[in-house]
């Protein structure tokens, strides 16, 4: 038996239905890593924000941009920051983020920008079919290890400075803590 291509209840396409799951997971997640006062469990609500975005991605057809999403934002800089967080934070220090004081402004910035994004979406005359170029994982490998070679090593190069001088400064101030 074949599916309909609408769901028959909600008159919705099954890309449809998993665009607004995707866009809620997202959306949920993207708020818990806002509001979450346990600063381990944002970063784990990050995660869930980015590979809901991934989702969106390959929904969107292009599952190259997908997989760099999960490898990039999943796989090394949620993880070094949550390595961050674990490295430098002391016992002594409250485990919990503090809300900040500058929560009136904030809101305030939010609901202009909100209405900024409605407002350039409403007048924004949108084109009626968009051009698809969807870029397979050959030419995106070739032009990127070809062409970006040096780039490429200089940036993987700059983030293991980063991780180990991240290292280096929980290890310092741990010992100094063990020292007074």
């Amino acid at each position: 038996m074949t599916q309909p291509d609408t769901i028959p209840l909600l008159g919705l396409g099954w890309n449809d239905l998993l665009f607004l799951a995707f866009a809620a997971v997202m959306v949920v997640a993207a708020l818990a890593v806002v509001l979450q006062r346990d600063i381990i469990r944002a970063g784990g609500a990050m995660i869930i924000a980015f590979a809901a975005l991934a989702g969106l991605y390959v929904i969107a057809g292009s599952p190259v941009v997908a997989g760099a999403q999960v490898l990039v934002y999943i796989g090394a800089i949620s993880v070094l920051v949550l390595f961050a967080i674990m490295l430098t934070q002391t016992k002594a220090a409250p485990r919990a983020l503090v809300f900040q004081t500058q929560a009136v402004p904030a809101a305030i910035a939010t609901a202009i920008l909100a209405l900024l994004i409605v407002a350039s979406v409403l007048t924004t005359d949108w084109p009626k079919q968009v051009a698809t170029q969807v870029a397979d994982a050959r030419s995106v490998a070739t032009t990127l290890f070809g062409q970006f070679t040096l780039p490429f090593e200089v940036v993987s190069v700059l983030l293991l400075a980063a991780v180990v001088g991240g290292v280096f400064l929980a290890k310092r101030e741990r010992d100094r803590g063990e020292a007074d």
